[in-house]
């Protein structure tokens, strides 16, 4: 029988509000929030400075805005530059905001070794003299947790703020996913949060809600973010009805991650097994997928043989295939995954590889 199901692995962004999580919308007690009346938004600001172990917390619009009022509050004193990774959402996914919003030099770093930075990357480019004038000297660094999947070890994170505490520089993280790295790792989030001065969490990625990030500092740093983020058209009135989202997806699909986690492993094990191969190692919900040497496009394949059966695969990643788990997805989505795999492997295309 075809199967009907439609699911979405194209990013875990794809996922839509459940019932559940909209009859909690429809419920939540609003009030104006731009001026700092609405209820709803106020509990879950509380909420998450309580989880990061920081004083305050501003609901945002979104990942992109939450890091570029981030970026916006900690450099007031241009010309400055900050230190990021090569591949980051910052430097290639928010259209150079940093550039335009903060004046700001954007410092990419390829880690020399692994995936993540680590403080000897960072030290190499950081700026600390500005030579005369001739340079923006470093007043931040910017990490990402998870990165493409990928956790960033603790102690690394540890090392990168010894070195920024030296330095008296600030350090921002982009955790649009650290929900998906404290379950992975077994890392609280407030941890994360203690090796940073201010941190993102994204409401849309991995946790089901339609729109929502959470930018979380001191008390001083968020009451100059909620300013800028009434410059940047970021102040809303009855957000209520949104943040109600956020509260429930932490209560609700945030303890579901573990599983999605399982199922990730256990798609990438039986990839792995079926001849394709694996770009970066798999520690949380994606996993990247690469055609064996001597086969012509097995991605694509892939992609075409699941669309009849209700799977949408599409997005790819320096020539590797991105396949994103979330809490909408089930066991019989992967068994249906493997299935077409399998065939593919079976086929003609594989067996170049298999001799």
């Amino acid at each position: 029988m075809k199967d009907t199901c439609n699911w979405d692995m194209r990013s875990d962004t794809m996922t839509k509000p459940t019932q559940e999580m909209l009859q909690a919308m429809v419920q939540a007690p609003v009030g104006d929030d731009a001026s700092g009346e609405d209820p709803t938004v106020r509990a879950l600001e509380e909420r998450v400075a309580q989880l990061c172990g920081k004083p305050a917390a501003l609901f945002c619009a979104s990942s992109t805005m939450s890091n570029q009022l981030a970026i916006r509050t900690h450099l007031r004193d241009p010309p400055e530059s900050l230190v990021c990774h090569l591949q980051s959402h910052i430097f290639q996914y928010e259209s150079g905001g940093a550039s335009l919003h903060s004046q700001a030099q954007m410092i990419p770093v390829k880690p020399n070794e692994g995936v993540n930075l680590t403080r000897g990357d960072i030290e190499k480019v950081f700026v600390s003299d500005p030579y005369g004038g001739h340079k923006a000297p470093t007043h931040l660094v910017v990490l990402e947790n998870t990165f493409s999947g990928v956790v960033m070890p603790f102690e690394d994170m540890r090392e990168i703020k010894e070195f920024a505490r030296e330095k008296r520089v600030a350090v921002h993280l982009d955790g649009a996913r650290l929900w998906n790295a404290s379950v992975a790792a077994g890392v609280e989030i407030r941890q994360y949060a203690d090796c940073v001065d201010s941190l993102n969490l994204c409401l849309s990625k991995s946790m089901g809600c339609p729109v929502g990030a959470m930018l979380v500092g001191s008390t001083e740093f968020i009451e100059k973010a909620r300013h800028f983020r009434k410059v940047f058209g970021g102040g809303w009135r009855q957000a209520g009805v949104l943040a109600a989202a956020g509260l429930f997806a932490i209560d609700r699909i945030w303890p579901t991650m573990a599983d999605t986690h399982r199922r990730t492993k256990r798609l990438a094990d039986g990839l792995v097994a079926l001849g394709f191969e694996l770009a970066l190692p798999v520690h949380t919900n994606m996993v990247l997928v690469r055609s064996p040497k001597a086969v012509i496009n097995t991605q694509q394949a892939l992609i075409d043989a699941l669309r009849p059966r209700g799977v949408v695969l599409g997005n790819f990643y320096e020539g590797s295939l991105r396949i994103v788990l979330h809490h909408q997805i089930n066991d019989r989505c992967i068994d249906i995954v493997l299935e077409e795999a399998q065939k593919i492997a079976n086929g003609s295309e594989m067996n170049v590889v298999n001799g």
